[in-house]
């Protein structure tokens, strides 16, 4: 039966089926997939720009089908701020994405504009940038000489532009954002690489169980116009210490999720993505490592803490 204490829990729970239905379909991304994305909207979404009241780094690394040769290593690092003289947040994303002698590098700033509201704050943030992509020839072993492989390293870049809106309240964040909004061509020596624009939606809610329990579910969906990546995530995070859950992928099935408060201001998470394929049995790896400097303003400032863990 239904009674007034959850009617507000399925209210949040069929706003992420909203989102999940807004999906679309698709081929290959271009950007690299990282399971642990809850701890680093930043990454995807100019608009999360300085959203806690704190100065916040995280760092994320992924190793993919551990122990086959030359497989994908993706690492991600931000820090951002909110900026009281900007009425906004500033930060710094900075990506790389390694498979084989192929090097993809994304450098970008981004500012978020903040919109107090009622019941929340939105944030209204762009991100410029610059992305690179290179490739070591000489590392590259053929039987017969190939001329679309370069003999040394080929390297090019290209501008890059990101969009992103973020709304954030006490227990519920809402983002839409896009990345390489421009569409960047990027032309090296032997090759042209178009860079698709990409579409990410994400949402997420924290729902207190008891007094030592929190159930946070949360949904990425992103798309670069022909291909559809969805990630369904459910966290129980105990006594505000330890976290774990999992996450459901179409792609990959499952990934599970742990994680621990190492101080109040000190945070790790691991990620195992199970393997799905014969490319490798030991799956999909990533670690997780955040710090946030709390921000006292000696005085009254409006803010939300949203339910990321940050």
């Amino acid at each position: 039966m239904i009674n007034a204490l959850t009617l507000p829990f399925m209210k949040k729970y069929f706003l992420l089926f909203l989102l999940f239905s807004f999906a679309l379909i698709s081929k290959a991304q271009q950007d690299p997939q990282f399971s642990q994305y809850i701890f680093n909207n930043l990454s995807f979404n100019p608009g999360s720009t300085g959203s806690e009241q704190a100065i916040c780094a995280t760092a994320l690394h992924r190793s993919q089908w551990v122990g086959f040769d030359d497989a994908p290593v993706s690492t991600n690092f931000s820090v951002q701020s909110p900026i009281s003289l900007l009425n906004g947040g500033l930060g710094l994303n900075i990506l790389t994405d390694k498979i084989g002698q192929n090097e993809f590098l994304s450098l970008n700033i981004s500012y978020a504009y903040h919109v107090e509201l009622p019941e929340g704050k939105l944030g209204i943030g762009l991100s410029v940038g610059v992305i690179q992509d290179e490739i070591d020839g000489a590392n590259i072993i053929t039987q017969n000489p190939d001329p679309s492989i370069p003999t040394s390293v080929d390297k090019a870049s290209g501008f890059d532009l990101g969009l992103g809106f973020f709304y954030n309240s006490e227990k519920l964040y809402v983002g839409l954002s896009s990345k390489h909004l421009n569409e960047p061509t990027i032309a090296t020596t032997l090759d042209i690489i178009d860079i698709k624009r990409h579409y990410y939606l994400t949402s997420g809610y924290e729902h207190v169980l008891n007094e030592k329990l929190d159930l946070k579910p949360s949904l990425l969906i992103k798309t670069d116009g022909v291909t559809t990546t969805i990630d369904m995530t459910s966290l129980f995070e105990y006594n505000k210490k330890l976290w774990g859950g999992v996450t459901y992928r179409p792609s990959t099935r499952a990934v599970l999720l742990l994680g621990m408060h190492i101080s109040e201001d000190l945070k790790f998470g691991f990620s195992y993505d199970v393997p799905t394929t014969n490319v490798s049995t030991s799956g999909t790896f990533e670690f997780m490592l955040g710090y946030c400097f709390k921000i006292d303003y000696n005085k009254v400032v409006k803010g939300f803490k949203n339910p990321r863990f940050l």
